[in-house]
């Protein structure tokens, strides 16, 4: 619903004096000072109904002065003074005469970005060597309150245009008008001067009430034969009292636009201000006539706020309706394959979506035109929001026939955005390069259900990956290095580099404060530590065995799993082994996907612990002095990528960390903007949905998104869907194993309920332990053709026994989003039931106790098992202060329990943890249950084989 502008009537104005004795015969004087007053009252009135019911409702209104001119001052001064009446906010931009044209358009752009200004206004007249035009151009039409853009005043000058402002003086003028002629259309009207501001505009008004106009100036013969033929007289024309008595028709209404000083010595200033008509013998045959002050001038003032209360409403409404406007869809039968799909569907321009979506000009940067980067400003301009519904999705225990998790996600977006008329959002990770070219292929989706363009999603996007990989391998040089110098400098020696003097003076770079604090030094300044003290700054004398950090690239790459570095003669002899992982498994990316602002970023990437010293003290990354280097590297990383779907919804796209060792999830800030962008103000807005994807099995990406990702953030889920198949369920149940490149097996493409049945076990488990944390459970049957009605009833029943809210099946990746409308109808049920939402364990609980019940109350174990290793990391990590950080275990995805094989729901085992290690940054603690692979390897046959470019240019064979 549109905010509604109820501006009260105004009073009708009255003959407030008389210009001589004969009252009868004598002009009405329209007093332009009563009438601005009604308008700023209206403004004033409306403004404070709005804000009762929107407090957050602020229109503003700047004004850049250029240069110090009196007359400008005092203009900008009665603005201010009219703005601060009314309740509007006004800023006031003042620059030197001398600035460059670059300069000032520097702050008209800086202006048009603000999310926070309505209205800006340059005060005119600017300096000679600007060029006025180029400047008023380049304010935002949008925001043009003044009303003299080429788009505002090319529209009002068309019979069909639809300016978002008129000018503010001949709008004025107008007014002044209306309310003191009965009726405008058929007078005859004559203006008098054709300048930009007031002439040409105001006789391009008159025509749109229908009045006859002919425009006048200093070429036109006989003008006042034609004044004397005019029911109404606009006259500007800058010359004092240049219009008479004797041109003015007898009843005429005269308009004195002009304001010109001529000398009097009677007035203190030694000068009076008049218009452009003879004031005292126009009066004398006008039937109503503006003074000069006091007519023309305060309507444009009153204009100017009106405007700037205007442009506010259209804000403030496009941010409310958030209207999508979809793609439609041209389905296929049989469905093509991903990348044709994709690439037949022409994505909508990403400005176009920004902007459906509220966002400002300061809000989103264009990379291309199908993705953008958000800013995180959007969080601080709508936190007054209410946040929308908020969804995750997770599936059964992952098998080698893929459950489509992401295939759902993005078809239930679809449904939602494209045929259910919600607000809708899906935040997904981004891929990496390795599955990608490696054994899985891409990751946008599926069928005709996907993120577009597929292969920018699959590929580089906006190079975030590369960025994490650049901060990593920063990082990882910076060990190595700083062990090498300091083994082969003394203390003296090492501290004077750390801290060279730079013209004399020698000081601490901010970071290495920091480590001082930790060190307990409370210095300041290098010369004045002790030779303890600088040997203890300097020596941050790593244990070479406790190195954690690895190096990092985004390929598949299993020869760099294990590395010997240093061989070459300048390292003199300081080799050591160490390894690569692939970039998604930098504990960078999973900082990136926690953190929610640039400060808890940064904090983060600090405090991460690379190793210990020999002493066993941890040892960070701001101990080495690189963390504020680290976050310039991931700065613009930070920024969300917007994408869309298929049906042209958007589609939020950052961060990718491992489902394995990390947790699996999209970031923290991706999901929060989206929530803001869904959400309400309480009112009458409809809240939106939000739909986050979660790695792997219910068991991994679901758990570690309720007891990690959301205490980080703070937000609270709405419901869970789970995603499940009949063939992926058989193969739980007991259905013969599936090998790559032969047929499927017939159990799995004919009716067969009893290895089905069996494999529900697995789907119950997972609806089970989702109703642990509180929320409501919809479970999504991906549809195959193959599927029987029977099958698709026995999971929904099993289902609805294991506690789930429904279960739906589902068509989303031969139909898109109608496909899944029945789901994303079922998903709406359950985000408006009643949640307790709660996590699984207390943080404050001993490492074990955490690791112990996870895998009791998630895996079904009846134990765990702590090997030396992970005991002496139990108290190593308590010791360190890092006891209460929440856990994330790593193991297998493929089972519930540590061991890939044991399929559906294994019991009667116990979980061996072999090893748990510290992402302090991150915030988490992780156990290893196994061998885990942080590098894959490529396969016999990768993807890679079947892509490649056409002859037009295209990627082929992505997926």
């Amino acid at each position: 619903m549109n905010l509604l502008l109820r501006l009260p009537a105004l009073t009708p104005l009255v003959p407030l004096s008389r210009t001589s004795r004969n009252i009868m015969t004598l002009a009405t004087t329209i007093d332009g000072k009563a009438l601005a007053k009604s308008v700023r009252t209206r403004v004033k009135i409306t403004l404070a109904e709005t804000r009762e019911k929107y407090p957050h409702f602020n229109p503003h209104l700047a004004i850049v002065q250029v240069g110090g001119r009196e007359d400008s001052s005092l203009y900008v001064k009665m603005k201010e003074k009219a703005a601060g009446e009314t309740g509007i906010l006004f800023t006031h931009e003042k620059l030197a005469e001398s600035v460059s044209q670059s300069d000032l358009l520097r702050k008209v752009k800086e202006l048009n970005n603000r999310h926070d200004i309505h209205g800006i206004l340059i005060q005119m007249p600017l300096p000679k060597h600007i060029d006025e035009a180029a400047v008023v151009e380049a304010i935002d039409y949008q925001k043009d309150v003044d009303g003299f853009h080429a788009m505002n005043i090319g529209n009002m000058a068309k019979r069909s245009g639809q300016p978002l402002f008129l000018p503010c003086t001949p709008r004025g003028i107008i007014e002044l008008l209306k309310h003191s002629i009965k009726d405008i259309s058929g007078k005859r009207a004559v203006v008098l001067g054709r300048s930009d501001i007031v002439g040409t505009p105001v006789a391009s008004l008159l025509a749109a009430e229908d009045a006859t106009v002919t425009l006048c100036h200093s070429k036109t013969e006989n003008v006042q034969d034609i004044i004397r033929e005019a029911d109404i007289v606009v006259v500007a024309i800058g010359k004092p009292e240049y219009v008479q008595k004797d041109w003015v028709k007898p009843g005429a209404v005269v308009i004195d636009v002009g304001m010109n000083a001529i000398e009097d010595a009677t007035k203190k200033a030694g000068q009076r201000w008049v218009g452009d008509v003879d004031f005292k013998g126009v009066s004398e045959v006008a039937s109503a006539i503006t003074p000069v002050p006091g007519g023309v001038g305060p309507m444009t003032v009153a204009m100017l706020l009106e405007n700037t209360l205007l442009s506010a409403k259209r804000f403030f409404d496009r941010s409310r309706n958030r209207t999508i406007q979809p793609l439609p869809l041209q389905l296929v039968e049989p469905v093509p394959s991903d990348i044709d799909i994709a690439v037949s569907q022409e994505p909508r321009n990403v400005q176009e979506i920004c902007q459906e979506l509220g966002l400002s000009g300061n809000e989103y940067e264009l990379y291309g035109q199908t993705k953008a980067k958000i800013s995180l400003d959007v969080l601080k301009r709508l936190d007054y929001r209410q946040d929308g519904k908020y969804i995750v999705v997770a599936g059964i225990t992952p098998t080698p026939l893929g459950e489509g998790k992401s295939t759902t996600t993005i078809g239930l977006v679809q449904a939602l955005g494209a045929h259910l008329d919600k607000v809708a959002f899906a935040c997904v990770r981004q891929p990496s390069q390795g599955p990608t070219f490696g054994i899985k292929g891409g990751a946008a989706g599926g069928g005709y259900s996907q993120v577009i363009p597929m292969d920018e999603f699959n590929l580089h996007l906006t190079g975030d990956i590369h960025a994490v990989t650049a901060a990593n391998n920063l990082l990882a040089a910076a060990i190595d290095a700083r062990m090498f110098h300091e083994a082969t400098q003394k203390d003296k020696a090492l501290f004077n580099r750390l801290c060279p003097a730079k013209k004399g003076v020698r000081q601490f770079a901010p970071v290495m404060l920091k480590r001082l604090q930790k060190l307990g030094i409370n210095k300041d300044k290098p010369e004045d530590l002790d030779a303890d003290e600088i040997r203890r700054f300097a020596r941050l004398d790593i244990d070479p065995e406790t190195i954690t950090w690895q190096r990092v690239v985004d390929v598949n790459d299993r020869f760099l799993r294990k590395i010997s570095i240093g061989q070459a003669a300048t390292e003199k002899g300081h080799e050591r082994s160490t390894g690569y992982d692939i970039s998604v498994a930098s504990e960078v990316m999973a900082i990136l996907a926690l953190a929610t602002d640039l400060k808890d970023m940064r904090d983060r990437l600090g405090r991460m612990v690379v190793a210990s010293s020999k002493a066993g003290d941890p040892v960070t990354a701001d101990d080495i002095g690189i963390g504020g280097a680290l976050t310039v590297l991931m700065k613009d990383a930070i920024k969300p990528n917007l994408m869309q779907t298929l049906e042209g919804t958007p589609v939020l796209v950052h961060a990718g960390p491992f489902a394995n060792i990390a947790h699996g999830n999209s970031s923290v800030i991706a999901d929060r903007i989206a929530l803001k962008l869904a959400g309400t103000d309480g009112t009458d807005m409809e809240p939106g949905y939000v739909v986050t994807e979660a790695g792997f099995g219910a068991d991994m990406g679901m758990e570690k998104f309720f007891d990690i990702k959301c205490r980080v953030s703070g937000l609270i889920p709405d419901a869970v869907v789970l995603v499940a198949t009949v063939r992926a369920l058989k193969m739980h149940g007991g259905a013969p194993e599936v090998v790559a490149g032969k047929p499927l097996p017939d159990a799995y493409t004919e009716e067969n309920l009893e290895f089905l049945e069996k494999g529900c076990a697995n789907l119950m488990k997972h609806v089970e332990n989702a109703k642990k944390f509180g929320v409501s459970v919809v479970v999504a049957i991906n549809r195959f053709t193959s599927d029987t009605q029977a099958e698709l009833d026995l999971i929904r029943d099993k289902a609805l026994e294991a506690g789930a809210n429904d279960a739906i099946a589902c068509n989303h990746w031969a139909k898109g989003g109608a496909g899944a409308v029945d789901l994303g109808e079922a998903v709406i049920k359950a985000c408006d039931r009643e949640k307790q939402f709660n996590f699984l364990y207390d943080l404050e609980q001993p490492i074990e106790a955490k690791i112990e019940q996870i895998c009791k109350k998630i895996y079904g174990a009846d134990g765990i098992e702590l090997s030396d290793l992970a005991k002496k990391k139990i108290e190593t990590y308590t010791a360190q202060g890092f006891g209460d950080l929440p856990i994330c275990m790593a193991k297998t995805q493929y089972s519930f329990s540590h061991d890939a094989n044991l399929k559906g729901v294994p019991t009667g085992f116990t979980v061996p943890i072999r090893d748990i290690r510290a992402s302090v940054g991150a915030g988490f603690l992780y156990p290893l249950l196994g061998a885990m692979q942080t590098m894959p390897g490529l396969p016999t046959r990768p993807c890679f084989f079947d892509v490649d470019l056409d002859e037009d240019g295209q990627v082929i064979g992505l997926f």
